[in-house]
């Protein structure tokens, strides 16, 4: 069975193009134009990543992010944008996008940033399903983390940013490697970004009674629930 790929775009050349890109990975496109069809779309359709543009009849696809989510979406977003300075670029990844790729676009770099959205959620589905350290617990299907069986609510980001220390643990963690592997960023934004969403993760963590995260002075952070590090 095919991957499938849902385009939310309201410029039918573009929308042409995207599902050009998408034909050659091998996918299934659908193309949805206005935001609350897209999101419609969403919710009723098995999407392994949607590719979602901004400015869109409707509202903006950043903002409706979440709004994707309450579906039960859990598909990639990648957003597609002609707001392509840094600082858009931040915001669209700091509200949830997987990853965000300017307008105009080369087919080559789509093709590489959708190729390797793909080969993100096949790692991200486990057999197993569940990911444990002690009392502290992650389910990947359900996307949700448990501490001595207490629910620990966190965002879609913070999951990622868990989801990754927790197949990390025990070595020190970068930031740089988490700024290009949990928010796909290349390059340093000059933000506190990191900073704020593993501080407050941290303290979700230990507040339900789990120190996970441990900083490594200079040097990034450690996922030790169990003493991994030592």
């Amino acid at each position: 069975m095919q991957d499938r790929i849902l385009i939310i775009e309201d410029d039918a050349e573009t929308a042409a193009a995207v599902a050009e890109v998408v034909a050659e990975l091998g996918c299934e496109a659908h193309h949805r134009a206005t935001l609350d069809d897209g999101i419609a779309e969403a919710g009723a359709g098995d999407y392994r990543v949607i590719v979602l543009d901004r400015m869109l009849p409707g509202g903006d696809g950043v903002e409706a992010m979440a709004r994707i989510r309450t579906t039960g979406s859990r598909a990639l977003i990648l957003v597609l944008s002609a707001l392509g300075r840094a600082a858009e670029r931040v915001e669209g990844l700091e509200k949830g996008a997987d990853d965000y790729l300017p307008k105009p676009f080369e087919p080559s770099e789509l093709r590489a940033r959708l190729r390797a959205l793909l080969r993100r959620g096949t790692m991200q589905v486990l057999d197993n399903d569940l990911l444990a350290f002690g009392d502290l617990e992650i389910r990947m299907k359900a996307r949700t983390v448990h501490v001595k069986r207490s629910h620990v609510p966190v965002s879609p980001k913070e999951f990622e940013l868990i989801t990754y220390f927790a197949r990390n643990a025990g070595q020190i963690v970068t930031r740089m490697q988490l700024l290009e592997n949990v928010w796909n960023l290349h390059f340093d934004p000059g933000t506190n970004v990191v900073d704020v969403h593993v501080g407050r993760l941290r303290r979700k963590l230990e507040e339900a009674g789990s120190p996970a995260i441990q900083t490594a002075r200079g040097e990034g952070y450690i996922f030790a629930p169990l003493g991994a590090a030592g």
